[in-house]
């Protein structure tokens, strides 16, 4: 994100891939213009838990067999 949203400023995040969906009411907690901004989440409904943690799991998953 070249011009990321100020500090302070709500945003709805959502991420989709495949058929799941996660989406979280969010805060932008550090902005860096020309490189990018960090996000705490303040709210997440439980389908969308357990899309990210879903992801999260694979992602370990394919690291432990990249690793070997």
């Amino acid at each position: 994100m070249m011009n990321p949203f100020p500090k302070g400023t709500l945003v709805l995040v959502r991420i989709t891939a495949g058929d799941a969906l996660f989406a979280a009411k969010s805060k932008i907690i550090y902005s860096q213009p020309n490189m990018g901004a960090g996000v705490v989440f303040l709210q997440i409904e439980p389908q969308s838990q357990t899309s990210l943690e879903g992801w999260l799991d694979g992602a370990e998953k394919d690291n432990q067999r990249q690793v070997g």
